[in-house]
């Protein structure tokens, strides 16, 4: 439908790491974007972003980081996009139909409201209602199934020691 920034991938990469985490733990900005091979101002852009809209949560200080807001089985794809790309509709008629010499200049002609207009917000809702029914839940589940188990474990062993305990002890 709308061609979305690198920074979408980015942020669901990221918030599917966060929702694989235990409860009370956080992984700095830092280890998120070495993990993924980005730069760190870049992803900061985004996971503060995420923070914005409610899709992640900071700590700072020497246990800080970052960490889902919501359940996994909670935080959608359609949240992530919305959060990094902004909540604004991917079409913006602007009643091309009513330009040029082969058009009636009367505004009683234009009864209707634009058939493209029409369909393409009619499209966007089944994009969103898709994005919407993914979760980062399925997500982390599907990944989970479909990566190479030595991936897996090379992850989880490089990622252990840079997860952090939010809450104090």
């Amino acid at each position: 439908m709308r061609r979305l920034g690198e920074g979408v991938e980015h942020a669901l990469h990221c918030v599917m790491v966060l929702g694989a985490l235990p409860e009370s733990a956080v992984i700095p900005a830092k280890a998120l974007a070495e993990f993924h091979g980005v730069s760190e101002s870049y992803l900061l852009k985004h996971l503060k972003a995420l923070s914005a809209a409610g899709v992640v949560v900071s700590t700072t200080g020497k246990k800080g980081g970052y960490r889902l807001a919501r359940p996994a089985a909670e935080t959608t794809f359609l949240d992530v996009v919305e959060a990094v790309d902004g909540p604004g509709p991917a079409f913006q008629c602007t009643e091309i139909r009513q330009r040029g010499p082969a058009t009636v200049k009367d505004p009683c002609a234009y009864k209707a409201p634009c058939l493209v207009h029409r369909r393409m917000l009619q499209a966007e809702r089944a994009w969103r209602d898709a994005l919407r029914s993914q979760t980062v839940a399925g997500l982390i589940a599907g990944f989970n199934d479909e990566m190479d188990p030595r991936n897996l474990i090379a992850g989880t062993e490089w990622l252990k020691p840079k997860i952090r305990n939010s809450r104090p002890s």
